[in-house]
């Protein structure tokens, strides 16, 4: 079997911890996370962007037995993510941003209500980073999201007008193992908003978590009973 490559790829500078397959949105090309790619990397974890296509990121992270194994998806890739998933795909776990509730016969977000970032609204508005094509992707059902069988870590915007919060988190309440993260008024492109710097720093301690072998167990933890000095 032939694996597709990633449309773009981001590599640590030393010691690989472990490897991200990212599912885009709807008309999102590779370009959107750039700055999502280079941050990531930064801190050991290989990140590789597939255009609207998670079972080729399935795939291409499939047989990977060295460092944990992770697929992320934003909007439609979320749900692309959570079907894969819930069709028996066991990579070590998920990241999700944006999980849409309704996608039929919806156009494309506009630019205003996916980012309050300037930077991030920049790439939106570049050419080389959209498309006006887009596959409609929906959450698959509760029984089947009942079926996942890894840990999912689900960011969500608290004045997502696209994807209201209430109605995601009411979606994603069925999967088992689910850490759903609120960026504070933020947007629906949780990875790439204002507050994409904080968003970096979590994902990252849950994959240090992950890497221990229990998402549920802390790296670093308030030290109770401790006097402050």
């Amino acid at each position: 079997m032939t694996t597709s490559s990633p449309a773009a790829l981001w590599t640590p500078p030393a010691r690989v911890r472990g490897i991200l397959a990212v599912v885009t949105g709807r008309g999102e090309r590779a370009p959107v996370y750039e700055r999502f790619g280079r941050r990531l990397s930064a801190d050991g974890y290989t990140v590789g962007v597939f255009e609207a296509d998670a079972d080729a990121a399935a795939a291409w992270l499939a047989g990977v037995d060295d460092v944990p194994v992770v697929l992320v998806g934003s909007d439609t890739g979320a749900a692309a993510v959570l079907r894969v998933l819930s069709q028996g795909e066991t990579p070590d776990g998920a990241i999700i941003a944006g999980t849409p509730v309704d996608v039929d016969g919806a156009a494309q977000p506009a630019d205003e209500e996916r980012t309050a970032c300037p930077l991030h609204l920049g790439v939106l508005g570049s050419l080389e980073a959209r498309t006006s094509d887009f596959a409609v992707e929906h959450v698959p059902a509760s029984a089947d999201l009942a079926a996942i069988a890894v840990p999912v870590l689900a960011f969500h915007g608290s004045a997502d007008a696209v994807s209201p919060i209430a109605e995601a988190g009411a979606l994603l309440s069925a999967v088992p193992d689910i850490e759903l993260l609120e960026t504070v008024d933020g947007l629906h492109d949780a990875l790439n908003d204002q507050s994409h710097r904080s968003v970096a720093a979590s994902i990252v301690l849950w994959l240090e978590r992950l890497r221990n072998g229990d998402v549920r167990a802390p790296v670093v933890r308030d030290a109770a009973g401790v006097p402050a000095a």
